[in-house]
């Protein structure tokens, strides 16, 4: 029977625990299951209309940057407790001297563009507030700097997934250096309890005081930090197994699925109910474990998408009990919309395309205490949107498309 490794050598069995089509795995699920249970025997209840969250792109969100600045690739969004959005994006490195930035060019050859600072802060109605990023003193910049998360204190850690980026960084939100875990250049593995493998995302269980890693893009693991000490105090692999860093071959949707994470482990998301999601990317599937490591269950997403895979990034909604999941699909440049209890997919929206609502490699996501949606897009996509929340409603079709305004602008 697979097992969690943890430095102090705790051990906990994995359990698979299925009730009536839905994976009940904690106190709070179970009510969820029972709720929706009761509604399927209530006749009051019969032949009404699925729901689901509804969104409305905004067009005009954020506002223009000033001094000519441009997005690269960009590879990470978090929300502070004032709503703020950071975004992250990789500079230059990622912007075509020739086509995209001209002003950035020695000599220049044109007035426009030059890259933005790689971290910028933008407040609720899209005004840029602060921007910062780059080499500073008592710490190294990543190679490629890769996901960024916002914790209770409102401080702001990026990982990085390029060559020599064992480390976490940690910054106050006005960007002074705060601390950083692990070291640079350092050939970690996935049983390392000292560095991290190419760390993709950080995500907080900020009342346990712990930051879960998805590590990552070099190793095969989720890694939990104790956010006061930095010390890795548990990791776990696939179906909560202890992780391994054997390469496991291309993805076949039509192979038994593997025992383990291919690269990149893309999120790690803790619940308020004691459960963490994480995104398998190149294996189409979100794997369900308890906050200890123990496996609950797994949804394979778009389980027909090779290559760069289907389950990029996740973000919860805001209401207390986190009823709905959403799931950003890079491959298949699209945002699905969940029930997180049940983990059916009850609709989604974007396509691929350049205008608003719609996405090239949608990357990362994130939600505000109002319930609206932020999302970033790599590649060659280079932006951020924000979908506004227009309350729970009809699921209009299957896959919605861009969702674009039919009211007012704004919110």
């Amino acid at each position: 029977m697979p097992s969690l490794r943890m430095p102090k050598g705790i051990t906990s069995s994995r359990t698979n625990l299925v009730r009536s089509a839905l994976v009940v795995s904690v106190a709070g699920l179970a009510c969820a299951a029972e709720a929706l249970d009761r509604m399927a025997d209530d006749p009051a209840m019969a032949g009404q209309p699925a729901m689901a969250p509804m969104f409305e792109v905004d067009p005009f969100w954020p506002k223009p940057l000033p001094n000519h600045w441009i997005l690269g690739s960009t590879v990470g969004v978090g929300v502070d407790s004032r709503d703020h959005v950071y975004i992250i994006h990789r500079g230059a490195s990622t912007l075509n001297e020739r086509t995209e930035m001209g002003a950035g060019t020695d000599p220049p050859t044109g007035e426009c563009c030059i890259a933005a600072p790689q971290v910028l802060e933008l407040d609720p109605e899209g005004n840029l507030m602060s921007s910062w990023g780059g080499e500073g003193e008592g710490y190294r910049w990543p190679a490629s700097n890769h996901g960024i998360a916002v914790d209770g204190m409102d401080n702001i850690w990026i990982g990085g997934n390029g060559s020599g980026d064992s480390q976490v960084l940690k910054f106050s939100r006005d960007g002074s250096f705060l601390a950083a875990y692990g070291l640079p250049d350092q050939d970690a593995n996935s049983t390392s309890i000292e560095h991290f493998g190419r760390p993709a995302k950080i995500s907080f269980d900020n009342e346990a005081q712990e930051a879960y890693i998805a590590d990552g893009y070099r190793n095969h693991r989720v890694a939990v930090l104790d956010m006061s000490t930095g010390d890795i105090v548990r990791y776990w692999g696939a179906y909560g197994n202890e992780p391994s860093d054997e390469n496991m071959g291309p993805y076949d949707p039509d192979a038994p699925l593997i025992q383990q994470f291919r690269t990149p482990v893309h999120c790690a998301e803790p619940t308020r109910d004691g459960l963490v999601y994480v995104c398998d990317r190149p294996n189409d599937r979100i794997q369900v474990f308890r906050k200890d490591g123990t496996y609950v269950t797994e949804k394979r997403i778009a389980p027909m998408t090779l290559g760069d895979g289907s389950t990029w990034d996740i973000a919860f909604s805001a209401d207390p009990e986190q009823t709905y999941m959403y799931l950003a699909d890079g491959k298949n440049m699209k945002v699905y919309i969940l029930d997180r209890a049940s983990l059916e997919v009850l609709t989604s929206f974007g396509d691929g395309g350049r205008q608003p609502g719609l996405f090239f490699a949608v990357h990362s996501i994130a939600t505000d205490s109002q319930g609206n949606i932020y999302t970033t897009e790599t590649y060659e996509g280079k932006r951020v949107q924000k979908f506004i929340y227009r309350g729970i409603g009809e699921i209009p079709a299957e896959n919605q498309g861009a969702p674009w305004p039919v009211g007012e602008i704004g919110g």
